[in-house]
């Protein structure tokens, strides 16, 4: 089954209008590449962290009881490593915030988890809970790769994973994989890729790895190496290589590019990530989660990044934010069209410029330049990168912003 969303009319991408984003940020290890909120416990308190939770849900609806009715159309478990959560804990939560929120008829309900033995038992679990899309993080099937971004499963794993997944009826599986890492060839990409197809998932997100500090939330063990010269990545030529072998492959099996760094069977794409690259509101739960919401008035708010710090204040009554900010037309404008750019489908710019009070005048010269240099395509008002512009996305982004 694929799920049911709107169609954004400036993007023409199907996807969720509001959504909710649940942190889970327990991990048995952290990935020297990972710059998440994640704690690295041996006994996860599990059951706290769900009533934890579900007691944030509450004071955030008691502070904008509109989104109590406000139809919530994705739902997305993420981490850290969400299959470390018991399938009852999930059920619960689930149940929880079905008792407390309206659920659109269709609603994808995604739940990152690791291909770990350990994990995929809970599978069967997780689909009854409700979880009706599975992510799982395979990052390579190269032992080399593997080793180099810390990761303790192997490639009969991954396999082993994704067959309890069809075993357990999920409807859609979802991959995702890391290239640009170091010491990773462009043959072994090709090799990823090819491994990965064979599987016949539904959705398959292939990122470069991203180490350098200044685009990273905190310090990593890899962006230490590399500042201090201990690390050699992949020439950037050597990267951008290894992102056309990953489209050629997936699309010549049927998975079609419909963002930057994503790619899926028709139908298939991910409604809840959409509703980021959409200008969608999205509610957010749990350690160190993001949320954008539009009422009362547009504002961005992130919650505390240490899980001891988050229950402490969520036991006390206190919402759990760490920072808020206000979002006026212009961030709401650079977030709306940046964001729109990533998508094949491109976006209606001239709209994006008109809804949040920019000139459209100034930039039309720009984009002409797009046009004429092989960037960007123009169809309409809706002006879409080519892959040449998608490989260069954030430069063309600053000269339109």
């Amino acid at each position: 089954m694929s799920f049911a969303a709107p169609t954004d009319p400036l993007t023409g991408m199907q996807a969720a209008r509001f959504g909710l984003y649940l942190h889970f940020p327990y991990c048995l290890a952290k990935c020297p590449y990972c710059d998440f909120a994640v704690a690295v416990a041996r006994q996860v308190p599990e059951e706290r962290y769900a009533n934890a939770v579900l007691a944030e849900l509450d004071a955030r609806l008691s502070l904008n009881p509109e989104l109590r009715t406000k139809p919530l159309e994705s739902l997305f478990l993420g981490g850290g490593t969400p299959s470390l959560w018991h399938p009852r804990h999930v059920a619960r939560v689930l149940e929880g915030i079905a008792a407390r929120m309206s659920l659109a008829p269709g609603l994808e309900v995604s739940l990152e988890g690791n291909p770990e033995r350990s994990d995929a038992e809970r599978f069967a679990g997780y689909r009854a809970a409700g979880i009706n899309r599975l992510s799982l993080g395979v990052q390579s099937f190269q032992p080399e790769t593997l080793k180099a971004l810390g990761r303790a499963h192997d490639a009969a794993m991954v396999e082993g994973a994704v067959a309890a997944a069809r075993k357990a009826d999920f409807p859609v599986v979802a991959l995702d994989f890391i290239y640009g890492v170091h010491g990773q060839t462009r043959a072994q990409v090709e090799a990823d890729a090819h491994r990965a197809v064979a599987l016949q998932p539904e959705h398959l997100s292939t990122y470069a790895l991203t180490v350098e500090r200044e685009v990273l939330a905190e310090d990593t063990p890899l962006s230490k190496q590399l500042a201090r010269g201990e690390l050699s990545l992949p020439e950037d030529d050597d990267v951008v290589a290894m992102a056309r072998t990953v489209r050629d492959v997936y699309g010549a099996h049927g998975l079609s590019r419909y963002e930057v760094s994503n790619h899926a069977r028709p139908g298939f794409s991910s409604r809840h990530n959409a509703l980021y690259w959409t200008g969608g509101e999205y509610l957010a739960l749990g350690v160190g989660a993001t949320g954008m919401l539009l009422t009362p008035e547009p504002h961005r708010y992130v919650n505390l990044r240490s899980p001891e710090a988050y229950l402490r204040a969520v036991e006390e009554g206190r919402v759990p934010e760490a920072s808020r900010e206000a979002l006026g037309p212009e961030e709401l404008f650079a977030e709306r069209l940046s964001m729109g750019l990533r998508l094949v489908s491109g976006v209606d710019w001239e709209a994006v410029c008109e809804r949040y009070g920019q000139p459209v005048e100034p930039r039309r010269a720009e984009v002409e330049r797009l046009v004429a240099h092989g960037f960007a395509t123009r169809d309409g008002r809706r002006l879409a990168l080519t892959e040449r512009g998608a490989d260069v996305h954030s430069a063309v982004c600053a000269r339109l912003l």
